[in-house]
């Protein structure tokens, strides 16, 4: 039984030092305007910081270059490649022919990986990839465990296999999808994808003995969200991915917060390892517990259990968490006064959790005082009013830089 890597998302290099902290073995990123994530902007100074950081600490970086290429992106395509092999990024991830076809000649000496994008959903295709130079193939979200696992056993031992088990879901088959483009000039498959999937819609049905009387279809006020997906979660399914062979677990969420990934990185690295440690004990509960914390939707475990599933519908829209907040990240531990910076407002008295690098359970407390970080004035609360506002307050716990604290609304 191999140990799987946990793959996590960085839409920066402060994002990825948070990823690397809890528990990610890599990371992925990817230029703004070359990868699917054209809004998460890691440009090249971050994306060369990231890369040099990961190597230090004997981690990972995956680069994603997945757009589907028009003739004109070639030219940056061809520079992108030459800085990536420069930089000994550990992998690039593509979707395009074309783009492989540059990845090949300008950077020989990166594993070429090819992204879900391309929809590979059998084995013929993962073994087209891998006869044309992928290194690894990352498996269509629609695939259930009976279709990855017949995958896995029919490919070659060197063609390495890698799917999503926690994040967003797209409306289109693999996330290819027009609607954006259609609806808002704005293409998901050149990076810049305006999520009308996640839109409510006005809906109205025609009355069969009344034509021309048209009766709206409502959720509620706004109308209704017919084409918002749940998020993926399959926690619980861990060990039957790690004893299928699985070789790489990707988190979804290069537009997520520091405090998405602290959450969810430290979840599914503890699964993995208690797992590993104890097949046996595993008991998921424990770590859905973390991950309800931070989920702004339902969860769904989309088509891996069941093919006929229809329980992965988001009607009512969601897009917040009515329990939890982030509530900050740790700049200075102080055993009297620690300084925090700050991302929602905070009040004495609130209620905190410290979510702990490598322990599955935070540490909860309550704010006693307050200080401001500039004066040492006391203050009975604060808010964010500025980017990178700091506080002042005791931790009841030694803790390090970087750790994130969540606050109980």
């Amino acid at each position: 039984m191999n140990k799987p890597e946990l793959l996590a998302p960085a839409g920066s290099f402060e994002k990825a030092k948070i990823a690397f902290l809890y528990g990610a073995d890599a990371v992925y990123c990817g230029t703004a305007s070359l990868s699917l994530r054209s809004r998460a902007e890691v440009d090249d100074d971050d994306l060369s910081k990231t890369i040099l950081y990961a190597h230090e600490i004997g981690k990972k970086v995956y680069a994603a270059v997945n757009i589907y290429a028009l003739d004109e992106n070639y030219e940056e395509i061809r520079k992108q490649a030459r800085m990536l092999n420069e930089l000994k990024v550990d992998g690039v991830i593509v979707s395009d022919g074309g783009v492989l076809e540059i990845m090949k000649e300008e950077a020989p000496d990166v594993d070429i990986h090819i992204s879900t994008q391309a929809n590979i959903v059998s084995a013929h295709s993962a073994n087209f990839w891998y006869n044309n130079g992928a290194k690894r193939v990352i498996l269509g979200r629609e695939l259930s465990k009976e279709q990855i696992k017949n995958i896995v056993d029919k490919t070659p031992m060197k063609l390495e296999t890698e799917i999503f088990i926690h994040g967003a879901l797209c409306f289109g088959y693999s996330g290819r999808c027009f609607l954006s483009d259609f609806l808002a000039s704005r293409s998901a498959n050149l990076g810049d994808c305006a999520q009308s999937c996640r839109w409510a819609y006005n809906v109205y049905v025609e009355e069969n003995n009344n034509p021309g009387n048209l009766m709206p279809v409502e959720y509620d006020e706004k109308g209704t969200y017919i084409f918002s997906s749940k998020d993926l979660c399959l926690v619980k399914e861990i060990p039957e991915i790690i004893e299928m062979g699985v070789d790489s677990l990707k988190i979804e969420g290069r537009l997520k917060t520091e405090y998405y990934l602290a959450s969810i990185v430290n979840a599914y690295r503890n699964a993995i390892d208690d797992y590993m440690k104890a097949p046996t004990k595993y008991d998921y509960t424990t770590y859905l517990k973390e991950i309800e914390k931070v989920k702004t939707r339902s969860l769904t475990t989309f088509y891996f259990n069941d093919r006929n599933n229809k329980d992965f519908q988001e009607f009512e829209g969601k897009q917040y968490n009515p329990d939890y907040e982030f509530g900050g990240k740790i700049v200075e531990y102080n055993q009297d006064k620690s300084t925090i910076e700050i991302k929602n407002k905070l009040f004495v008295g609130d209620i905190l959790e410290i979510i702990i690098p490598g322990t599955i359970r935070p540490f909860e407390f309550a704010i006693n005082r307050l200080w401001d970080a500039e004066t040492e004035e006391e203050i009975e609360s604060i808010s964010p009013g500025r980017k990178g506002q700091l506080v002042k307050l005791h931790l009841p716990i030694k803790c390090e830089e970087n750790w994130i604290i969540r606050r109980k609304k």
